[in-house]
C-alpha cells in the first residue's frame, strides 16, 4: 500500500489554478510520479499543480517544496501553487512572511489578506542558454519559431523568459482567435526547447493591464499560471509595451505582477481553499503505485 494512503491534503486554486497541497514534514514519506499521476485521475482531484512539502533544508526557511505537474513531471515553479501552501503555511494568523524552498530557489510569501497572498519570484533568466534554448546566442526579445508547426503556421515572434520555468510569449491581437490546445501543444514540444515550454498568448490592453492565455507543459490549458503571468509582464517590459507594474487578467481572475527595480519579480493575488480531505487506498492500488 502506497504511503500517501489516508494523508490529508488541501484541495485549492489561486485564481482558478487547481492546485492540491500535500504536507509531508515530518513523515519522510515522499511522492513518486506516478503517485502523483493516481492523485490526479481520482475523481475530483484533477489538478494543474500538486504542492508536497517537505521538511526544510536551509536555515530559515518554512518548507521545502516539490511541484508536480499532472502527467508526473516535476515543474521548477508555480506561483499559484506557492500562494496556496502559503495560505497553509500561514492559516489562522500563524504568521505573515515565510519563505519557502523550490527548485527556483528561495521564495518568499506574504499575507496581504486572509484570502491574498504574494510571493517573492526572483529574477527572470533571460539569456539564451538560460531560458534554455537549444544552440548557443542570439537574443530572446524577438525569437522566431523556426520550423513553425501548422498549428503555429499564424503566431508572430515570441519573447523567451524563464520564472524558474521556460516561458514562450507570443503578444497577439486577439488570444480568443486561437486554438489554444493545437497550438500550445505544438510549442511545449518543439525541437527549439530541450526542457518543453509553457507558452502565452497575451494581449496588451493599456500599460497597466495585458489580457492572458497559457498553456502550460505538463498541464495543458490552465485557467491561471502565477509563473506565466510574470513572464509576459517581463516580456511586455522589455519590448516598451507595460508599466513595471500591471494587472494580468486570466481566464481564472487577476493577478498584480511587477518587476522591481531589484529585479526580482513578485505576484499578489487570490487563493481559496476548495475542501480538505485524505487520499482513499483505492486511488494507488488502481494505478499500481
Amino acid at each position: 500500500m502506497s504511503a500517501l494512503a489516508n494523508r490529508p491534503f488541501y484541495k485549492m486554486n489561486g485564481i482558478g489554478n487547481k492546485i492540491i497541497v500535500l504536507d509531508l514534514r515530518g513523515t519522510g514519506v515522499t511522492v513518486a510520479a506516478d503517485e502523483a499521476r493516481a492523485i490526479g485521475c481520482a475523481p475530483g482531484l484533477a489538478y494543474d499543480q500538486l504542492m508536497v512539502m517537505y521538511d526544510p533544508r536551509q536555515e530559515g526557511t518554512a518548507a521545502r517544496m516539490t511541484i508536480f505537474n499532472i502527467d508526473g513531471s516535476v515543474s521548477g515553479a508555480c506561483g499559484n501553487g506557492t500562494r496556496c501552501v502559503a495560505w497553509v503555511l500561514m492559516r489562522d494568523g500563524a504568521a505573515d512572511h515565510i519563505v519557502v524552498e523550490s527548485d527556483a530557489g528561495r521564495l518568499d510569501c506574504w499575507r496581504e489578506s486572509e484570502w491574498r497572498f504574494g510571493v517573492d519570484m526572483g529574477p527572470p533568466a533571460l539569456e539564451w542558454e538560460t531560458i534554455p534554448l537549444v544552440g548557443s546566442g542570439g537574443e530572446t526579445l524577438h525569437v522566431d519559431l523556426p520550423d513553425p508547426p501548422e498549428a503555429t503556421a499564424d503566431l508572430p515572434d515570441f519573447t523567451a523568459v524563464n520564472m524558474g520555468n521556460p516561458h514562450a510569449v507570443f503578444f497577439v491581437d486577439d488570444p480568443e482567435a486561437f486554438d489554444l490546445a493545437a497550438a500550445g501543444s505544438a510549442v511545449e514540444h518543439h525541437w527549439l526547447f530541450p526542457q518543453k515550454v509553457n507558452m502565452s498568448l497575451a494581449k496588451v490592453l493599456s500599460r497597466e493591464e495585458i489580457r492572458l492565455r497559457v498553456w502550460e507543459r505538463g498541464a495543458g490549458a490552465t485557467l491561471a499560471c502565477g509563473s506565466a503571468a510574470c513572464a509576459t509582464l517581463v516580456a511586455a517590459v522589455r519590448r516598451g509595451l507595460s508599466a513595471r507594474r500591471a494587472s494580468v487578467v486570466l481566464p481564472g481572475g487577476e493577478l498584480v505582477i511587477e518587476w522591481r527595480g531589484d529585479d526580482h519579480v513578485t505576484m499578489t493575488g487570490d487563493v481559496e481553499l476548495e475542501f480538505e480531505g485524505q487520499f482513499a487506498p483505492e486511488i494507488f492500488a488502481a494505478a499500481g503505485a
